[in-house]
């Protein structure tokens, strides 16, 4: 990955990432191109005038946009969806009966655990999202190599409230575990 291009292209998050359009991307690589995009681009580098620092914040909000946009399996697959034209949609109500009683009965088991502050079930749920998320990942996939439009839909959906579940467990564990740690210093108060 090199920095010896005049300007980066950012009307494509794909190609300021130097990404290929497509959905498996290696985040090692994405992390790489941000870190030398945000040197290139950050404010603090244009001094010559107003211009160039409003230009230089534009420009490193973008970037940060298109890294958060193509870093996540759910806003990646919408923003592939969008390329193709095919994003109209997305915002419709899940239709799958099956997976949205899987879906409820996740979330208030999180719920329960959340309000419990149980940590066991915390980490019970995790890898079972992780495994529906990868699912829901490689039915996008295939679904969009082979311009299967209402699946790669369906499965974007999917992902969407996966994506959300997930960041939920992350956010309840980081609860939990600083309960329990407050809980530790009043031991040595």
């Amino acid at each position: 990955m090199t920095d010896i291009t005049p300007e980066a292209q950012f009307d494509n998050f794909f190609a300021l990432f130097e990404q290929p359009v497509q959905f498996e991307l290696l985040q090692d690589s994405l992390d790489q191109r941000l870190r030398l995009l945000q040197k290139r681009y950050h404010p603090d580098n244009a001094v010559n005038n107003l211009t160039d620092n409003v230009k230089a914040e534009q420009a490193s909000a973008l970037i940060n946009q298109a890294y958060q946009t193509l870093s996540a399996p759910d806003s990646r697959a919408a923003y592939l969806l969008d390329i193709a034209g095919h994003a109209q949609t997305l915002e419709q109500s899940i239709a799958d009966l099956k997976f949205l009683e899987d879906a409820m009965e996740m979330r208030m088991d999180l719920d329960d655990a959340i309000n419990d502050k149980n940590c066991v079930t915390l980490q019970q749920l995790h890898p079972q999202v992780v495994e529906r998320l990868n699912i829901q990942s490689t039915r996008f996939n295939n679904a969009y190599q082979h311009k299967e439009w209402q699946t790669a839909i369906d499965a974007t959906q999917k992902l969407k409230f996966l994506v959300k579940l997930d960041a939920d467990i992350t956010t309840g564990l980081d609860d939990v575990a600083s309960t329990e740690q407050l809980d530790d210093d009043d031991l040595y108060v």
